[in-house]
């Protein structure tokens, strides 16, 4: 899950997320901000144990999702993860609107709509243009094997790469 629903944070979150609770577009994007910090004392101390943390989604979801809205630009919604733990890799999954929709629970959770996930699209872009991040596209109409696999390969050889790399800060 991008959100750990465990926290009080992340309750909140959920909650807006299946549209029980209504939250201001500037807050919600601050909370969700929030409930990656909470986390990283914790993913700081694996990752100086040498286990290898592997996020679903992260800042740049964050960022692409609350950056697709009126009246927010990227960096604004930047602001709020500087400073987070750097991947070394990132991993963008691209699957057509059309695709995704076709796929099972399209529609149930805010923001599934195929006009706003364009706008994500774009957000994506913008943020895939940042050279001093390491973002991978892989194509994720392709078998769940073949995914498996590539995936595998690419985040093998970057654990390769980064072996014995200081841990970075996001954006800064």
């Amino acid at each position: 899950s991008p959100t750990d629903r465990t926290t009080e944070i992340g309750q909140l979150i959920s909650s807006y997320l299946v549209r029980e609770k209504n939250l201001e577009d500037h807050t919600i994007h601050l909370l969700f901000s929030a409930n990656r910090w909470e986390h990283v004392p914790m993913m700081k101390e694996k990752l100086h144990q040498g286990i290898t943390v592997v996020v679903d989604r992260y800042a740049f979801s964050g960022v692409a999702f609350t950056s697709a809205k009126e009246n927010f630009c990227l960096d604004w919604c930047k602001q709020p993860d500087v400073g987070l733990p750097k991947p070394d890799l990132i991993l963008f999954l691209q699957l057509s609107p059309e695709k995704a929709a076709e796929r099972g629970n399209f529609g149930h959770e805010r923001y599934e709509n195929s006009s706003f996930q364009e706008k994500v699209l774009q957000s994506f872009y913008c943020l895939m243009e940042d050279k001093t991040l390491n973002w991978k596209t892989v194509d994720a109409s392709k078998s769940i094997e073949d995914l498996h696999r590539e995936i595998k390969s690419i985040a093998e050889e970057t654990m390769q790469e980064v072996q014995n790399k200081p841990l970075g800060e996001l954006w800064k």
